[in-house]
């Protein structure tokens, strides 16, 4: 059927939407799409949810009657929805901000909003694809306007053909950089820069990942041609430590770091431009496995991830995970991970074996992109030295307006052993972003205020990573799903 806006397939609620189906899928990014044509290939009856109103998720997002012109890997997002559309076993629930999950005798139960209207998703198996959103690092002036992430001026742009401003700064660590710099070029901006904080040179000590992955040195050979084409300057060891401007943003402070990331003595530069895109990797999203009790710990890249075992089962029964959700490592990652996780949880619903060799070949590359995605984290750490670049009045936690100091005597004068009493003391994390924006930063802090060299413990991330509430719902829409 086409991909539409499933209707419910019962109800028994004068209050809400009731859908019953026998795999769930939660997120249609690579991952998901991958994970629900699997399942409905193989006879399961699926349910795709997704809170926005077209597939693809943040990699694959696009306007209505996108051409794919600028996006990667295009044709394999073309050929999944065009699957999708052919599986009568498969619905999709546009619009579906998913907000709790809880388990039932007969499986569990997803509780979502779509628009002001309560919906329940009942399923028997449940696939958690929810990827992950960008990571960030505070410095001085960070909170003015026209201080993007790079995934949001990334979204602006793929989404509503938006640029963030007419001279953009693109600064932090990973390769994520070098895509979001090629499409502002590509749109028209003038890139006044990709300043990456690490070095890509760390790559040298992974060749075997590097071998077995040779597609990524040809899309980062297509990235960085587009750089030469529009005479980007590319400078690793270097970021936007201060962003300045009266109102919004009109300069910014770039400068050269050591190995630890401490900025050197004099490298300072001030550069004008009118937006800055940062980020510093991806956080996995886990409030969903954590509001079920899945085991978690922290991946390569040293933020908080679900685990999972070879069939890309998590630690509860009848849960399964896909993508960046349980270690960020990319889209070609995920769409292996989600179609094992998609076949895996129809053979438990509705007793279809995998195919052997199907399995094997996407276990094979599912290991080779993990050691791909184990070379990139290793290549772009965060180092503990950014600390060094905040002023005891940067805020930390933009929501509650929570300052660098504040966060320290939390830990110095008030005692706070671990980032959540951190939570409790000064309110980072406390505001309408539960801590997504703020949670790493203060946990990394508070890690290295303890004399944990800045590596947050598993602990830290999960006091602040974890959500009863995974999506801002109003009262109301509370009231009215129980």
């Amino acid at each position: 059927m086409p991909i539409s806006p499933a209707e419910p397939a019962s109800d028994d609620s004068t209050d809400r939407d009731i859908t019953a189906c026998d795999v769930a899928v939660l997120g249609a990014g690579p991952a998901g799409l991958a994970a629900s044509t699997a399942a409905a290939r193989a006879g399961a009856r699926t349910a795709l949810v997704d809170s926005a109103t077209r597939v693809g998720g943040q990699y694959w997002r696009h306007r209505e009657g996108d051409s794919g012109t600028g996006h990667h890997h295009w044709p394999v997002l073309r050929g999944l929805r065009d699957a999708a559309r052919g599986l009568d076993r498969l619905d999709f629930l546009a619009g579906h901000a998913v907000w709790h999950v809880e388990r039932t005798p007969g499986g569990f139960t997803v509780h979502a909003t779509a628009g002001r209207q309560p919906r329940e998703i009942r399923c028997r198996a449940l696939i958690i694809a929810t990827g992950a959103y960008d990571r960030q690092l505070p410095f001085p002036g960070w909170t003015l306007p026209g201080v993007y992430t790079a995934g949001g001026a990334q979204a602006l742009l793929k989404g509503h053909g938006v640029t963030v401003g007419r001279r953009v700064a693109v600064a932090g660590t990973g390769p994520f950089l070098l895509p979001v710099a090629a499409a502002l070029a590509r749109a028209g901006v003038a890139v006044a820069g990709v300043f990456e904080a690490g070095s890509p040179a760390g790559f040298g000590r992974h060749p075997a990942a590097i071998a077995g992955n040779p597609g990524k040195l040809i899309e980062g050979a297509g990235y960085l041609a587009t750089l030469l084409r529009y005479r980007i300057p590319y400078r690793t060891r270097t970021t936007v430590v201060a962003a300045h401007g009266t109102g919004r943003v009109s300069a910014v402070t770039v400068a050269r770091l050591d190995a630890d990331w401490r900025v050197l003595p004099g490298t300072g530069q001030r550069l004008d431009c009118d937006a800055v895109a940062v980020g510093y990797g991806f956080t996995p999203q886990v409030e969903i496995p954590l509001q079920l009790g899945c085991a978690t710990w922290p991946d390569a890249g040293g933020s908080l991830a679900a685990g999972v075992d070879g069939h890309q089962r998590s630690s509860v029964p009848g849960v399964y995970l896909a993508g960046e959700v349980c270690g960020v490592g990319g889209a070609a990652l995920a769409l292996a991970e989600g179609e094992l996780a998609g076949l895996h949880a129809a053979d438990a619903t509705v007793g279809t074996r995998p195919d052997r060799a199907a399995v094997a070949r996407l276990r094979r590359r599912r290991s080779a992109l993990r050691a791909f995605a184990a070379a990139m984290h290793d290549a772009h750490p965060v180092r503990p030295g950014w600390t060094s670049w905040l002023t005891g009045d940067t805020q930390v936690c933009r929501c509650e307006e929570v300052s660098a100091d504040e966060v320290r005597r939390s830990v110095t004068d008030l005692g706070a052993r671990e980032a959540r009493t951190v939570k409790l003391l000064a309110r980072p994390g406390m505001g309408l972003c539960q801590g997504r924006v703020c949670g790493y930063a203060t946990a990394c802090l508070a890690a290295g205020l303890r004399g944990q060299g800045g590596t947050p413990s598993a602990d830290d991330l999960r006091g602040l990573a974890a959500r009863p509430v995974a999506q801002p719902i109003t009262l109301g829409q509370l009231a009215a799903g129980n």
